[in-house]
């Protein structure tokens, strides 16, 4: 132990502690500032721990307490009130923020930037914020931030923020000026009296079995306080959302499936104390060859991958018409078969749970979870109680893109702190939370395409296998999904697809932002592309002779009767297509839709409470989770517009005290349902007020709104006569402009969104994705060897960051729907579907190289962006 002097925040502090311990560890522990996040420590590649030290930038996640001796550092906590303001006030204004994991580190960075008297170019800030990683926003918004923040402190005036306003405001985020500043906490910021920290000790092996498990050592380490393995478990130790396929603890005597499985839990005093015992755990293996092509298990010899289910998770067809018959007649036909890779959601908080025993023997579960109310009944089985047992209360998260779906660690948290009786937290570290949660599916996919002389589609034959990995998650809905949008927005007389999800030992696949569109679209558009250029006809026109309006047959067989918004995005990217052509640019198009709304037979629900409170206050529960999306800001806009009141009245919660549960928040339909059973809440609430009662009059009133959707059907079936697999859906048009290098210059993004109840918000949402978008088709990757990741660091995996995002256009159009919250329908996803097709469309322009494989690592403009580079020896045999 080493006893360090320095200056925090402008008072002599003194800490005794291992000289190796890191900076960021003392800071949030031992100072409690937690305006500092870890996020991927001590890696120094996200950002999100940045201090001032010695008035300099510094990741503190790989900064020794030791080499802090007799120096200053500076938090955001010791920044003044005012200044605090200003921040919180900028990236208010500019709609800087989304999830706000990220945000606190870039504010100090900001602040280093903008206290200079020099003012910087938007490349120049760019390049300046290359040491942090936003997963949200797509940098856009944030450099509008910083250079109001420049103005401000120089003479300048910070726009207005909106402080209240109904649908169509943009009205500010709720909690954004505390996010901005650090101050509103995350599950690993909860303080709480007599915690225990927990860990828990993973599977190195992507197949083998457990022969033996020995916690004798770990268990001696002084300052460890319980150990739980499967033998502990008093309930159900496998969860699944759809099957019950996944263990939360592998046991002696069965196989471990992949790099994520648990075999251990460790609750200590310290989390140094929790890292130490997880490593004294003794865990003897039988190693057994992996299953790790998609393939070779579906075939009838090859072993049985999870004890659960078939290596054939789910097959998904449709088909309709002559296929072959109208391919041998078609004018040009093609066949190519295009392959995507396995990406990680990379979300900046890596995942956390939050268990506190309550004296009336229920238990407290803080998650941040992407369905709160699944996480109950998944714990409460686990722990072998009645639901009631479990109280959960969502924090609302740093991020999830569907990653944060499937149960990881609320489990095994929750099951510590009923052995102890005390609170137990476990925090994932980067590289666990890689291991663990599920990944979008790596897809392999082979289409034959017909049209006529005139380019107009006539046939379509299509093949799709997806990667599922060890266990179920939602890989089934995401091949059926797949098939689905197989054929884009796109009319085909004729079709046959089928989409096969398999069980393999590498880490699990589910739900991530497109849900199977995105690597569908990739392939379609390709094949647009490649039959326009045999028809003779630009990559618009051939778009715009075959996409679907209303009345026309969708890919599942469903007519299309409302908000079919394609046409105007196409229109409205028209003038910039054709003006980059005429300057000589390289440039590509892609048209997308994407359902809103789980549908395929799915009852769907959406609930609402509104409490009115005694101090004026109006409690908004509803059963979804905030993760950046900007729900709860849309829910107070929907309950605003239809109440009259203030904004700053409706104070937005998800937690168990009223029966809520909906489902996951995915498929885009946060704003769907829960803005529906608002609107219903709220006008029932604005009844009574309309009566002449006033909110002191109401105190102790709950207004319960809801809203069931039970009118779609599954792949293959009717109902009433006819075909309706989706709710709705979201349209859009982007195209990509690359400069004279052949890096992307630009993306023009035209989309339908239904109705833009806060278009800045919305307008945020699109860039974010599209930056996602490019990542994935440029740059991002997780590779697999023998099934463990080869690279956990962030730049390696490939997310952009600021420097690499080009010029985005985003054009909203509004096509009404009449099913959703004053027209509204979901975004959430839909930015990133077509980007990936657009950048291929204009690369093909640039070199005439039609790529058939994601991501585009040899394309110029791949090789203008320094990120990841992983070594092509350590890429797996099947990507």
């Amino acid at each position: 132990m080493e006893t360090v002097s320095f200056q925090l925040n402008g008072e002599a502090q003194q800490v005794t502690a291992p000289p190796d311990q890191p900076l960021l560890e003392a800071l949030r522990d031992t100072f409690r500032l937690t305006s500092l996040k870890e996020g991927c420590g001590p890696q120094k590649e996200c950002g999100c721990c940045l201090a001032l030290i010695d008035g300099r930038p510094r990741v503190t996640c790989s900064v020794k307490i030791a080499d802090v001796q007799g120096r200053s550092i500076l938090t955001l906590e010791g920044v003044s009130d005012n200044e605090r303001q200003l921040y919180a006030d900028a990236f208010q204004a500019a709609a800087g923020l989304q999830c706000g994991f990220c945000t606190p580190g870039l504010v100090l960075r900001i602040k280093y930037l903008t206290d200079r008297h020099r003012g910087l170019s938007r490349s120049e800030i760019a390049k300046a914020l290359d040491s942090h990683l936003c997963r949200c926003t797509g940098y856009v918004k944030i450099i509008d931030a910083v250079e109001r923040i420049f103005a401000a402190k120089h003479g300048g005036m910070l726009p207005a923020v909106v402080e209240s306003g109904g649908v169509g405001q943009r009205l500010k985020r709720y909690q954004g000026a505390e996010l901005a500043i650090g101050a509103r906490p995350f599950v690993a910021d909860i303080g709480v009296p007599d915690l225990l920290h927990g860990i828990v000790v993973l599977s190195p092996h992507a197949r083998a079995r457990v022969l033996r498990i020995d916690t004798g050592k770990a268990q001696a380490l002084p300052g460890v306080r319980a150990i739980a393995t499967a033998k502990d478990v008093p309930g159900d130790r496998w969860v699944g959302q759809i099957y019950k396929d996944w263990p939360c603890f592998v046991a002696e005597g069965e196989e471990v499936r992949c790099v994520g499985d648990v075999l251990a839990a460790v609750a200590a005093d310290t989390r140094r104390i929790a890292r130490e015992a997880g490593a004294l755990v003794e865990v003897e293996y039988e190693v057994l060859p992996p299953v790790l092509d998609p393939a070779e298990a579906i075939k009838p010899d090859a072993p049985q991958v999870n004890p659960r289910h078939a290596n054939i998770l789910s097959t998904t067809q449709f088909s309709r018409g002559d296929v072959d018959g109208a391919l041998a007649a078609s004018a040009h036909v093609i066949t190519e078969t295009w392959t995507t890779q396995r990406i990680e959601h990379l979300f900046l908080e890596p995942e956390a749970a939050l268990a506190v025993p309550l004296s009336d023997g229920r238990l407290h579960l803080y998650s941040q979870g992407q369905g709160i109310f699944e996480d109950r009944r998944h714990v409460a089985a686990v722990l072998g109680e009645p639901e009631d047992r479990v109280f959960v209360e969502l924090v609302p998260n740093g991020g999830a893109f569907g990653g944060k779906e499937d149960l990881t660690i609320q489990a095994q948290t929750a099951l510590l702190a009923r052995i102890t009786g005390r609170p137990v937290r476990i925090v994932l570290n980067r590289e666990e939370s890689i291991r663990m949660h599920p990944k979008r599916h790596p897809f392999t996919m082979t289409y034959t395409v017909g049209c006529d002389a005139d380019g107009r589609l006539t046939a379509a034959k299509i093949a799709i296998l997806g990667d599922s990995g060890a266990y179920a998650s939602v890989g089934g809905k995401v091949l059926e999904r797949a098939a689905g949008h197989a054929c884009g927005p796109y009319k085909v007389p004729a079709l046959a697809v089928e989409s096969i999800a398999a069980y393999t030992n590498n880490p699990p696949c589910g739900a991530m932002r497109g849900f199977g569109v995105n690597q569908t679209s990739f392939a379609i558009e390709g094949c647009l592309d490649l039959l326009a250029a045999k028809a003779g006809l630009d990559s618009w026109e051939m778009r715009w002779r075959n996409i679907v309006r209303i009345g026309d047959l969708y890919t599942t067989g469903q007519v299309l009767e409302t908000s079919v918004g394609i046409e105007k995005t196409m229109l409205a990217v028209k003038d910039d297509y054709y003006a980059a052509r005429s300057r000589g640019r390289a440039v590509g198009i892609a048209c997308a839709l994407k359902n809103s709304g789980l549908g395929n037979g799915a009852i769907e629900f959406g609930k609402c409470r509104l409490e009115v409170n005694n101090d004026g206050m109006i409690d908004l529960y509803s059963g979804y989770t905030e993760m950046g999306q900007g729900l709860f800001t849309i829910l107070i806009q929907c309950a605003v517009e239809v109440t009259g009141l203030a904004a700053g009245i409706f104070r937005p919660k998800v937690d168990s005290r009223f029966e809520l549960g909906t489902g996951q928040t995915t498929g885009s339909r946060g704003t769907l349902l829960a803005g529906r059973a608002t609107v219903d809440a709220a006008q029932k609430l604005k009844a009574d007020l309309d009566r002449g009662a006033s909110l002191p009059d109401l105190a102790g009133r709950v207004y319960a709104g809801e809203v069931r959707i039970d009118d779609t059907t599954p792949p293959g079936v009717t109902k009433n006569g006819k075909i309706k697999t989706h709710t709705t859906f979201g349209w859009a048009t982007q195209v990509v402009v690359l400069d004279e290098n052949g890096a992307v210059d630009q993306v023009i993004a035209a989309h339908d969104v239904g109705h833009a109840i806060n278009p800045q918000q919305c307008e945020a949402q699109i860039e974010g994705a599209i930056v996602m978008g490019l990542g994935y088709a440029l740059s991002e990757e997780l590779p697999c060897k023998d099934g463990m990741p080869v690279t956990f660091k962030l730049r390696e995996i490939g997310a952009l960051r600021a420097q690499h995002t080009p010029k985005i256009k985003v054009l909203l159009v509004e096509e009404h729907e009449p099913e959703g919250p004053f027209g509204a329908k979901g975004v959430g996803e839909i930015g990133l579907v077509p980007t990936a097709g657009a950048v291929a469309g204009a690369l093909e322009t640039f070199d005439g190289i039609r790529r058939l494989r994601l991501p585009m690592k040899d394309s110029p403009a791949a090789r203008a962006i320094n990120l990841g580079r992983i070594p092509d020896t350590e890429r797996d045999q099947w990507h």
